[in-house]
């Protein structure tokens, strides 16, 4: 019966390693790995297989240590306002406009004309583009808050409506609002730094208050 549970970590164990070598997001993939690593030294653990335990617990260390060097890094996050976009942005929104749609089915790029558009330097490369089209009582639309694969480790968010909200308020915005959102990790990131839901216009909406 041990033996049996055992077999079953091991495939998990295998599982979780094979699903780390498909996402490009360092985070991710040392966490997905690291837990592979537990698993198999539990796997080797109970079947007595000391070489197992021993590579594995090699690895976890190694994954350990880049984590813990990942999150530790300090990184320069830079705010660049655009208009009506230049060579380096138009090419960022062309060249990820397939991604960009997964995420914000309805987005057009002369959408984002006569909007609060930026992006997010993260160490001098573009991470993110942002637009956001404000009213009169200083609540803002979000039409765009697209965020590259390698970069979805929610520092980019917690950036510009935490640590640089100030930003948004200088422009006049009080409240800033997603009236949709297509992906399900998105929203539950938005909720998890303060958002709330909230019925505007006949729709529900995700909704954070700037001012506090």
């Amino acid at each position: 019966m041990l033996q049996q549970a055992a077999q079953w970590i091991g495939y998990l164990a295998t599982l979780l390693l094979a699903i780390s070598l498909l996402v490009n997001n360092d985070v991710k993939f040392r966490w997905l790995n690291l837990s592979g690593c537990v698993a198999f030294i539990i796997y080797g653990a109970v079947l007595n297989a000391l070489p197992v335990v021993l590579t594995n617990v090699l690895l976890f260390g190694i994954n350990a240590w880049f984590l813990v060097q990942i999150y530790r890094r300090h990184e320069l996050f830079e705010i660049y306002e655009f208009k009506k976009g230049g060579v380096i942005v138009d090419r960022f929104l062309e060249f990820y406009e397939k991604d960009i749609l997964l995420y914000f089915p309805e987005y057009k790029r002369e959408l984002l004309e006569g909007n609060l558009n930026f992006v997010v330097l993260r160490d001098l490369v573009i991470a993110n583009a942002f637009s956001t089209k404000l009213s009169d009582d200083g609540t803002a639309e979000v039409f765009l808050n697209y965020t590259t694969s390698k970069y979805r480790d929610y520092k980019v968010g917690r950036f510009i409506f935490e640590k640089e909200k100030q930003f948004l308020l200088s422009k006049g915005i009080s409240k800033i609002y997603y009236p949709k959102l297509a992906n399900l990790h998105h929203k539950k990131f938005l909720l998890k730094i303060g958002f709330q839901k909230e019925i505007i216009n006949g729709k529900e909406c995700l909704t954070k208050n700037l001012i506090a």
